[in-house]
């Protein structure tokens, strides 16, 4: 079964940091049985998460993040076939957003909509060669 790469983006709904430690803790639970792999991004009002691995399995996956309430505006950015995983070691990678992603007035006036495959995909890209977050050690 061939690989692919879905990147979403939603916004958080009661964020706060119980709320992004269960996001992770349930990720990295699960992810592994599933073999899906992946990056999330977060900040207060921006969840941006590339998940990848078997087709089904990734899409199993989104389906059941798109039905949780800790998330809203759930939109799809980006599927498609890949060869390798960005991720292949991390059954959920967690790195606070960055300050040369979009800025919280960015995203509200809608610069993920106007974004194409490859600006989305260059973040995962660019967070994947840098080394993991301070703590982020939760790898496999």
């Amino acid at each position: 079964m061939g690989l692919i790469q879905l990147v979403y983006a939603s916004r958080p709904f009661g964020f706060d940091q119980a709320a992004l430690n269960g996001i992770l803790i349930e990720a990295r639970r699960l992810n592994p049985e599933y073999d899906v792999t992946g990056a999330l991004i977060c900040r207060a009002d921006l969840y941006l998460q590339l998940l990848e691995g078997p087709a089904e399995a990734v899409e199993a996956t989104f389906a059941r993040i798109a039905r949780d309430d800790r998330h809203v505006e759930v939109q799809r950015l980006v599927t498609r076939p890949v060869d390798k995983r960005l991720f292949p070691d991390w059954a959920m990678r967690h790195d606070p957003a960055r300050s040369w992603m979009w800025t919280p007035q960015e995203v509200d006036d809608g610069a993920l909509a106007r974004a194409t495959e490859a600006e989305v995909v260059a973040v995962f890209e660019r967070v994947a060669a840098e080394p993991p977050e301070s703590g982020n050690t939760a790898a496999g």
